[in-house]
């Protein structure tokens, strides 16, 4: 694998406090301010790229948390507050259970940010419509592989296939949910073998990305607090922290967020886990 043009020069090390300006970015669910996926659009923004943010509300307003208040605007807004001057933060709405969605979605993106997609995160999910082995059926195993699996690896593909190969920095990051640590997720496992998946696949996107300079890397957040969780429930999962404390979704989007500059340009292939000392 090559990465030399990605790769900046050797020399004394500085810290560029724009180093993504002039790049360009999707984010996939990012339709909450509570959530990841606002959060990494904040970070990418403050780092200086356009960022486009998909949404959709539907699924959001079907869970017992509840559509952003104020709508996908007041989420652009948030993101537009530290954003770059003249840097485009423009947003979409997008059901990504279809099959025709990932590759339209992916060429709105790059046409409303000027013609140009630098970096994916897919950050979105299917939530709910599942359960334990005896309790699940055909149609949720479907759903969640067709919106947490499918979905993502086509819009890699429609990713591929509008960047011009000598284009600089080009960063996919994939979201899993640690399937494979500690007992798993025995509850939900329409949702953890179709995620799951996407930790199986990242080598071999990152392979095949590599000629392009295209880093693929997935992200295991951990337990983030992002209002789905309360009393009990709460309770019990601050205490597997070493802090007693939930993540916040800053925590992971640090993270994404650095592995889209330079930095990270040696990276590809990983499952990081950033989870803050959970113990399962």
């Amino acid at each position: 694998m090559t990465y030399d043009s990605n790769r900046p020069a050797a020399g004394k090390p500085h810290r560029d406090p724009l180093p993504l300006l002039g790049r360009t970015a999707l984010v996939t669910g990012a339709s909450r301010r509570s959530g990841i996926g606002y959060a990494v659009a904040r970070r990418l923004a403050a780092y200086g790229a356009g960022v486009y943010l998909h949404h959709h509300v539907p699924h959001d307003a079907g869970q017992p948390w509840g559509a952003d208040p104020g709508g996908p605007e007041a989420v652009a807004d948030g993101v537009r507050e530290v954003a770059v001057p003249g840097a485009v933060v423009a947003h979409g709405p997008a059901d990504l259970a279809r099959p025709d969605t990932p590759a339209r979605l992916i060429d709105r993106a790059a046409e409303a940010l000027g013609g140009r997609l630098d970096i994916l995160v897919a950050n979105h999910a299917l939530s709910g419509s599942d359960g334990p082995l005896d309790t699940i059926d055909a149609s949720m195993l479907d759903a969640h592989c067709a919106v947490n699996t499918r979905s993502v690896i086509l819009l890699a593909q429609a990713y591929a296939r509008r960047r011009a190969a000598e284009q600089p920095g080009g960063r996919i990051v994939l979201m899993t949910s640690g399937q494979d640590l500690g007992d798993g997720l025995p509850e939900e496992i329409a949702y953890g073998l179709a995620k799951g998946a996407l930790a199986s696949a990242t080598r071999s996107l990152a392979t095949t990305f590599a000629v392009a300079g295209v880093t693929v890397n997935t992200v295991n957040p951990g337990p983030v607090d992002t209002g789905y969780a309360v009393g009990e429930l709460h309770d019990r999962v601050a205490r597997s922290f070493p802090g007693g404390q939930w993540g916040a979704p800053d925590d992971p989007a640090r993270l994404i967020a650095w592995l889209a500059t330079e930095e990270a340009g040696w990276i590809t292939g990983q499952v990081i886990n950033s989870e803050g000392g959970f113990r399962r």
